[in-house]
């Protein structure tokens, strides 16, 4: 089966067709378009953060289960200097690609230095760049944001920048350099969903760059409603890591983007403020009540 692209099949990430093969082990059609980020390719729309954990172990079966392609690390929790068990061990880099982030950064500064210590640590040149400097909500500093993805992109580095959902920013982000924004959904762990869909539909609207819905998803319904507004992928990993069984919230996950990604491509009907019927209201009953 085909689909059409229906909406904004631009360059960035929209196919013109769509098909599908169920090779999925749920048994789901999964969609074969790519999701294409800093000029790599990506099948899955599903990125994963490892924080969180119970164990590595539980994270290493978490990623299998969500089939994501992409993972970030915050780079303050690689051992640089005593390698023997990093956490990078049980993420198998051959198959996904390790997106370090600068987590705990609250200046640009900081977070140049720690993408650099990254890379100088063997780890890929992509960044995502976290720039928080407020303990409480963890909202991100938009000027230091924009100055650290200046000088990285300059530096040489991908860099996707953790961002309010501010599409004034994103558009200065874009003209920088940057292989995608990630708008925050809400705030780091709250699990509280879209709350700034209005917001992040602007960007998505506006952007020439993927679209990455980072940050308060909960539950699978609200990756999937991210990806049916249009978003390119989704960031998730208190939802996952800190449920009760990690690898099946992971699973959940996984379907809930495809099924998000399906809808969007699908096409949805219209919306009205008034009913509008399902089924002709005139022209059948009258010859037979009169």
């Amino acid at each position: 089966m085909a689909i059409s692209c229906v909406r904004g099949c631009g360059e960035r990430s929209f196919p013109r067709r769509t098909i599908f093969y169920p090779t999925s082990p749920q048994g789901v059609p999964t969609l074969s378009d790519q999701l294409i980020i800093g000029g790599r390719a990506l099948r899955s729309r599903l990125i994963l953060g490892t924080g969180k954990f119970a164990s590595n172990e539980a994270m290493r079966a978490a990623i299998a289960a969500s089939e994501a392609e992409m993972v970030t690390v915050a780079v303050r929790r690689v051992d640089l200097d005593a390698p023997s068990d990093p956490i990078t061990a049980y993420i198998d880099s051959s198959k996904i690609l390790i997106l370090p982030n600068t987590s705990g950064a609250s200046t640009a500064d900081e977070a140049v230095r720690l993408a650099r210590l990254a890379r100088s640590a063997g780890l890929p040149p992509w960044i995502k760049v976290e720039v928080i400097p407020d303990p409480r909500y963890l909202m991100p500093d938009p000027i230091e944001t924009l100055r650290a993805c200046e000088r990285l992109v300059q530096d040489g580095f991908t860099v996707l920048p953790y961002i309010h959902a501010d599409p004034v920013l994103a558009k200065r982000l874009e003209e920088v350099g940057v292989a995608a924004v990630m708008p925050l959904a809400a705030p780091i762990g709250s699990g509280r969903g879209l709350k700034m869909a209005a917001a992040i539909a602007i960007i998505i609207e506006q952007a020439n760059v993927p679209v990455v819905v980072d940050a308060g998803l909960g539950v699978p319904s609200h990756a999937a409603a991210a990806m049916e507004m249009g978003a390119d992928a989704v960031l998730v990993n208190t939802a996952v890591a800190t449920a009760s069984d990690s690898e099946a919230m992971a699973r959940a996950f996984a379907l809930g983007v495809r099924a998000g990604r399906l809808a969007f491509l699908a096409g949805r009907a219209p919306e009205f403020a008034a009913g509008s019927a399902s089924s002709p209201l005139t022209g059948f009953l009258s010859p037979i009540v009169r």
